[in-house]
């Protein structure tokens, strides 16, 4: 059995608890078309499949989504990438934070196993939303640092809207009316190659000085450096 999902409503004094929901991790959520077709192109370049659609969603287990501070991965080079989290509970919509901690080796091989293989750690604070249609994340600023080190920083406007990625996966996807969570995407690291860390921390502030952050902490077997992002 999947274990609950628990949620500060933030400003209300309310939690949500989702107990069966479906999970998944878009990819390639980039607004600018020809600039995700030239990072599908990069990736092929090195080996990896190009999607057989765009944008693309991913399933994951519903159980490795966790508030926890605190996990196990078994690979050496796994590595994690801040994300607005669009959920729907009870046919009601909520925005928090999550972070892909994706397998970075096993992704040259296999996208979705490489997602899949790892936790998704999430915040345990999401905020209510009035209209998805019309929840715009552009002004809002995101960041995430690993081991103390600033690793991404900057805004959401060259990502697809919440509602194109929620709406897009709707459609191809079918879930009913049940619950669910979706990662809807992630800007580009500030060095420009993966971190392979232990502590990360992310954050999501909004133009009225509000944040939303979450901490946790990987253990793995070897902490290195270098993969190409």
């Amino acid at each position: 059995m999947t274990p609950a999902l628990s949620f500060a409503v933030s400003g209300t004094g309310e939690r949500i608890e989702l107990t069966e929901f479906t999970a998944v991790v878009a990819g390639y959520t980039g607004r600018d078309a020809a600039a995700v077709q030239h990072h599908i192109d990069e990736l092929a370049a090195i080996g990896v499949a190009p999607p057989p659609e765009v944008p693309m969603f991913y399933p994951v287990e519903a159980g490795t989504v966790s508030t926890e501070p605190a996990f196990r991965v078994a690979g050496a080079q796994t590595s994690g990438e801040i994300e607005p989290l669009y959920i729907r509970h009870q046919g009601r919509y909520y925005l928090g934070i999550a972070s892909d901690h994706t397998d970075r080796l096993l992704e040259t091989e296999d996208i979705g196993e490489s997602k899949r293989a790892c936790p998704k750690p999430v915040a345990g604070t999401v905020l209510p939303v009035e209209d998805l249609d019309t929840l715009s994340l552009d002004a809002c600023t995101a960041r995430s640092w690993v081991d103390g080190e600033l690793y991404q920083e900057g805004t959401l406007s060259n990502l697809r809207t919440p509602a194109d990625v929620v709406g897009l996966f709707l459609e191809r996807r079918s879930p009913g009316d049940g619950d669910f969570i979706c990662l809807g995407g992630t800007l580009p690291l500030l060095g420009g190659t993966f971190t392979y860390g232990t502590d990360w921390t992310l954050e999501l502030s909004f133009p009225d000085g509000a944040t939303i952050s979450h901490s946790y902490t990987i253990s793995q077997p070897t902490i290195s450096q270098g993969a190409q992002s």
